[in-house]
């Protein structure tokens, strides 16, 4: 691709989009295991579309972000990391409030598959700088 067409966004959208459909792959996953294991069926709120569309969205979301510190700020990775881990953190302490069903046993089988979910996106949004300064992944992936 011609280099000066490139916006400052590209690099930081590409390299969260890429991470966001892996990390929806991972999400479907273990979705699938835990569903299996656990025997949890209720799929009002967590299914197949919602964890499609609403991790996608969250990881467009990301890039935004991600592209918007790269531009203002030198420590643009440690900011980026930290920010996320600690609104992984609230996500997950608010989860475990959370009372999904009057039957406790759903309740905290829902807890388990969204805390999964919630930890698997926290490990993918780690990974989005990381690949932002992959010149492998730049060069094979992106160019």
């Amino acid at each position: 691709m011609n280099t000066e067409t490139r916006t400052p966004f590209y690099r930081p959208m590409l390299s969260a989009v890429f991470v966001g459909i892996l990390t929806t792959l991972l999400c479907l996953g273990y979705d699938i295991i835990y569903r299996d294991e656990t025997g949890f069926a209720p799929s009002g709120f967590i299914n197949v579309s919602s964890i499609i569309f609403i991790v996608n969205i969250i990881f467009l979301i990301a890039g935004v972000l991600y592209a918007m510190l790269v531009g203002s700020s030198r420590r643009a990775d440690l900011i980026f990391r930290i920010g996320l881990i600690v609104l992984i953190l609230l996500c997950i302490w608010g989860t475990m409030r959370v009372q999904r069903s009057p039957i406790h046993e759903v309740s905290v089988q829902f807890r388990g598959l969204l805390i999964g979910i919630l930890v698997i996106i926290g490990a993918g949004m780690v990974a989005i700088p990381y690949l932002f300064h992959n010149r492998k992944f730049e060069h094979d992936i992106l160019d």
